[in-house]
Formats: structure tokens, sequence, C-alpha cells
């Protein structure tokens, strides 16, 4: 009588653990199938940025000194103050013979700060004439990325100096310091996006933060079923609030 009352109990344990696996396997499906339904890069396709064919360069926060000079009789505008930029360089063509070039300035800071510098080969001449720059407009997005990049190794002797002006414009001035004196390597002319750009960009950002704080709570789902099959007392544990320093 007890062998077959041991049998039976390893057979019921031996089905209790089963169903605890199978339980699990369909949280872990669900969960999958939730996180699916958020498929952050189907955010990502919607990003007004490349929906007329653009392709991404180069997308990295870079430390900026923002100096605003819209009066141009305040002496206290010369002061800048330092924030860090997200910069975006996209083309239209191909990566070795660009057509089009853009750069867009963006803020956490600021969701409503958006400035773009839009560039063909013949804009590009001028500014090659103006500013006796010794590259082809092929070549250009990559001097910008070497100097974007510059400036986030070597901050100290690297600068991007945001200047922003009247009526919408606004100048980065690429500047060295050579210890003896400041050199200005390159400037761009950026002008403010318009109030439609900036509104479609805001909703982007909104909807993908929205995108991936959904995948987390997914995840954390996932996380919960598990621990609640393997160790419920563990799970009980972890939703205690944390207990503050004894006094």
């Amino acid at each position: 009588f007890r062998r077959r009352g041991s049998k039976e109990l390893r057979r019921v344990g031996l089905v209790s653990e089963r169903a605890s696996v199978r339980e699990a396997d369909v949280e872990r499906e669900r969960t999958v199938d939730r996180m699916n339904s958020f498929d952050i890069s189907l955010v990502e396709e919607q990003d007004p940025s490349v929906s007329e064919g653009h392709k991404v360069l180069y997308d990295r926060e870079v430390p900026f000194e923002i100096r605003n000079q819209t009066d141009p009789h305040d002496a206290a505008q010369e002061v800048g103050t330092l924030e860090a930029i997200k910069v975006k360089i996209l083309i239209m063509g191909e990566e070795q013979n660009p057509l089009t070039l853009r750069i867009e300035l963006t803020s956490e800071n600021d969701l409503f700060f958006h400035f773009n510098h839009n560039l063909d080969e013949h804009g590009f001449r001028q500014v090659q004439e103006h500013q006796k720059l010794m590259v082809d407009f092929p070549e250009y997005p990559n001097v910008l990325i070497r100097m974007l990049n510059n400036c986030i190794k070597e901050p100290h002797s690297h600068l991007a100096v945001f200047v922003i002006e009247r009526e919408g414009l606004a100048r980065l001035d690429f500047i060295q310091n050579m210890e003896y004196k400041f050199v200005e390597l390159l400037s761009c002319n950026f002008i403010a996006s318009p109030e439609d750009v900036i509104r479609a960009h805001i909703c982007f950002r909104y909807n993908t933060l929205k995108s991936r704080l959904a995948l987390v709570q997914a995840r954390l789902q996932d996380i919960e079923s598990l621990i609640k099959v393997k160790n419920p007392s563990l799970l009980l544990q972890l939703s205690k609030p944390p207990a503050h320093g004894r006094r």
C-alpha cells in the first residue's frame, strides 16, 4: 500500500510539474504575441526623417554650445549654454555619390527645438568657394561625421557652437582650440523647421517611447509569470515595497 501510494504521489507531482511548465509556456507565448504587437521596427518606419526616402548616416548626441543671438545689442547673449543635441545626418541617393544631404538637430530638453540644414551639390559649390573647402560634395558627409565625433571624443579642443539668430535662422560653427587661438574649421547654415514638421516629429518620438514602454511592460509580465511558476514566494518578496532604513 505504501509503495503504491508513493507512486501515486510521484505521478501527481509529475502532472503538477508538467502543468506548471505548460502554464509558463502559455504565458511566454502570450508575452511574445504582446511584444510582436508592439514591434518597434514598425514604429521606426514611420520616422518623418526618412519618409521621403532618405538614408540615415549618423544619429548621435553631440555636446553643443548654444548661443541665442536674436538680439544683436544684448552682450549677455554671447555667453552660451552647454547641451547635448541629437544630430542626424541623412542623404538622398548612394552613400558614395549623394544627391542631397540633410542635417537635423533636436533636443530632449525642448521638444520644439528642431533645425535643419539642407544642401545639394550646387549649393555645396557656393559653400566650398566661400569657406575655401578642399573636399568635394561626396566627401562632405564624412567630413561632418568626423568633426562631430571629434566634438564627442575631444570636447576641450573641438567645439560645436550653435548660434540661433533672428527669424528662425541659425548657424553651426565647428571650432578647434589650438591653445594659442581658436580656428573656425567649418560653418553650416540652419533654419528652424516648419510647425507641421515639428509636430510630426513630436508625434513620432511620443509613439516610439510609448511602444518601448509597452515592450518593457510585456517583458516584466513574462518574468513575473516565470517566477510565479518556479518560486511563488520570491514573487511575493519582490512585490513588497522596499524597506526603509531603520531609525
